[in-house]
């Protein structure tokens, strides 16, 4: 039996191997291979591939396992905590870049209603780019990371209603009322599903399969409950994508959310391949390279003002201006979802075929130049950060902020502890410094965390610490300690460099996520650097040796060791190792509690019963009452209830256990 597609699926992936390969030795992102695969392979292309159609709808398999992922590694209350940037950020962004669109586009002497319908399509942004490069990048737990998300999930939401609107303003009557009411009723339905399946449902169902230890119904639960709550939002009126992220917010409430990943990963990375392929497949490369100089320039023009619109909308969700640059370059180009809205507009004739051909072609090359954008983010907001308008900005930043709170500093404040970012880490250093009567100011950028915290009485100032007047402002130079608790790895950088500005003898604790940044860290003046991620394995090591039986003094010297050294034990390159001597013994220890009455055992001495002799064990230690007895002598008398600490081979274990314990029932 002959499988049309198979040979068009063939053809993409042995082209994208090639392509990308190629890509991939110029150091370009594997997305743009994929993007270039699809421009040859297509039909403006070289017309390898005829079965397009079957290949888009390949392609939503690859958005709706993507958004899937998402979802499991976000939860609920990572999705509740940034309801405020969904709703206001995603509104300010979207409004915003409707509106100005629309303005330039009556200036062309375009009609209102396709103005207002070519705002409705650049408003868009990728969300399976986005998603992807932030994912593998590890950014999305990040400030402009989660800032991107909010905005995208806003996007994937207003998608429907733009559907909806676009025959009103083509002067095509329809009764959009009705449809909007039926929408908005679906979709609280649709989230009052997905709360109680989240809860109540999904956990107990994933548990009982998990049971099973069947690799391959848990990959068929967690793939029918990703479909199954994609298809119902697709009924409700809204997008797949969006159903998928709400299946793995269902998902990842419980507990096997990390295997449902692992399983889905594979076939995620597939599929996605498939919609990037999809996409470049669009391109007409003879209307591209005709128009390439008006092209790019209108390129250049929706990368400017989306970007600068992105960040406004951060700026005004109170981000720091580094989340402010980096959130302008992840959201600038066109999105997929744009793509779909546009075959609206081209039915209701709001859309020529060839604005159609240019708006393709902007989007494509919008699409092509994120990869390149994002993953140079970093160097980019470095270079951003040190400008004077930066500075400006921040000056008139904390100028207002000044006039607005309540300043907590005090004008005697020194040989005090300053505290940078009010997370978990934060707080517990505060909380440790005023158990202990250590004067402390913090510096937060959130400003609702601050407005929060000052109500509760808590010293906290809200600003940027890499910026000199901040740090001057809570007194550095005559500070004893500064605690640095944030995860924005760069701006610890710049935080780190402006705190020595300043001062070289306050005393800077750095708190980072991963031990490679320890070197450079310290290059710049940090002088202590604890990772997360290596306290995490102390703390796994240290219980290990502790079940191993090796001495605590052995265990405590090894660990400060490994601190001293910066970790030096624990890095890739060297390996941890032990003395030719230094066996660790295989001892079982159990504890057991005697509780047959005239046995053996129950009422005699430890010589009298000869527990070694007749038992082979030895007794280490005895729990009487809640009180631990460790030495333990001959004439020492066992009595009913004690719990007896035991050493031996297990055989030997098991006969002194049931010659003290009753008999099972």
């Amino acid at each position: 039996m002959e499988i049309p597609i198979l040979q068009d699926i063939l053809i993409i992936f042995a082209l994208s191997v090639f392509v990308v390969l190629v890509f991939h030795r110029l150091k370009l992102p594997s997305v743009l291979g994929f993007l270039a695969t699809g421009i040859i392979a297509g039909p403006n292309g070289l017309s390898l591939v005829k079965a397009t159609h079957e290949v888009e709808v390949l392609s939503e398999i690859g958005v709706i396992l993507l958004l899937f992922v998402i979802g499991i590694e976000f939860s609920l209350k990572q999705l509740a905590s940034i309801k405020k940037t969904v709703f206001f950020g995603g509104g300010i962004q979207v409004g915003l870049t409707i509106i100005v669109t629309a303005l330039v586009f009556i200036l062309l002497d375009f009609s209102w209603s396709e103005a207002v319908f070519t705002g409705f399509l650049f408003s868009l942004s990728s969300t399976a780019i986005v998603l992807k490069l932030l994912a593998e990048r590890n950014e999305i737990n990040l400030p402009h990371g989660r800032m991107s998300l909010g905005v995208l999930i806003f996007q994937d939401v207003i998608v429907v209603p733009m559907m909806l609107f676009t025959p009103i303003i083509a002067g095509n009557t329809a009764d959009v009322t009705t449809a909007l009411l039926n929408l908005l009723v679906k979709s609280l339905i649709v989230l009052a599903v997905t709360y109680i399946g989240a809860r109540y449902i999904i956990p107990k169902l994933l548990h009982e399969v998990a049971r099973t230890k069947s690799k391959e119904l848990f990959l068929l639960t967690t793939v029918v409950i990703c479909v199954a709550v994609a298809w119902t939002t697709s009924q409700a009126g809204l997008s797949l994508a969006l159903g998928a992220f709400l299946a793995g917010l269902i998902i990842s409430e419980s507990d096997y959310s990390h295997q449902a990943t692992s399983i889905i990963l594979p076939f995620r990375e597939l599929f996605t391949s498939l919609f990037f392929v999809s996409i470049g497949m669009l391109l007409n490369i003879s209307f591209f390279l005709d128009h390439v100089g008006l092209i790019l320039v209108l390129t250049v023009m929706v990368i400017i003002t989306k970007a600068v619109i992105a960040g406004f909308a951060a700026r005004v969700l109170n981000y720091s201006p580094r989340t402010v640059f980096l959130t302008g370059l992840t959201l600038f180009q066109v999105g997929e979802f744009a793509f779909i809205l546009s075959e609206f507009g081209i039915s209701n004739g709001l859309l020529s075929e060839t604005n159609y051909q240019y708006f393709l072609s902007v989007s494509i090359a919008s699409m092509a130049i994120t990869p390149v954008a994002i993953m140079n983010g970093q160097r980019l907001s470095a270079l951003f950060m040190g400008t004077q308008f930066r500075k400006r900005v921040m000056n008139w930043q904390t100028a207002a902020q000044k006039q607005k709170r309540k300043d907590p500093v005090d004008e005697g404040l020194s040989d005090h502890l300053i505290i940078i970012g009010f997370g978990v880490n934060g707080k517990n250093v505060a909380r440790a410094a005023k158990y202990a009567k250590i004067p402390y100011i913090i510096i937060e950028f959130n400003a609702d965390v601050v407005q929060e915290e000052q109500d509760k009485g808590e010293p906290i100032l809200y600003g940027d610490a890499s910026h000199d007047h901040i740090l001057k402002h809570c007194h550095v130079q005559e500070a004893r300690v500064v605690v640095v608790a944030i995860s924005d790895s760069q701006a610890i950088k710049g935080i780190t460099s402006a705190i020595r500005n300043i001062s070289q003898q306050v005393h800077l604790i750095i708190r980072t996520r991963y031990v490679k940044d320890i070197d450079s860290l310290i290059q710049l003046g940090a002088d202590e650097v604890i990772p997360e991620e290596f306290e995490t394995s102390i703390e796994i090591f240290s219980r290990v040796m502790h079940r191993f039986l090796v001495p605590i003094d052995n265990i405590d010297t090894m660990i400060n060791t490994i601190r001293s050294d910066n970790y030096e034990m624990f890095r890739p390159k060297t390996h941890l190792k032990a003395n030719s001597g230094d066996v660790l013994p295989r001892l079982n220890i159990e504890c057991v509690r005697v509780s047959r009455e005239g046995g053996l055992v129950e009422g005699k001495t430890v010589e009298s019963a000869e527990v070694r002799k007749a038992f082979g064990v030895s007794i280490i230690a005895l729990m009487r009452k809640n009180e631990l007895r460790s030495s333990i002598k001959p004439s020492t008398k066992i009595k009913r209830d004690d719990l007896l600490y035991i050493t031996g081979n297990k055989k030997n274990i098991e006969r002194f256990i049931e010659a003290v314990s009753l008999p099972k029932v």
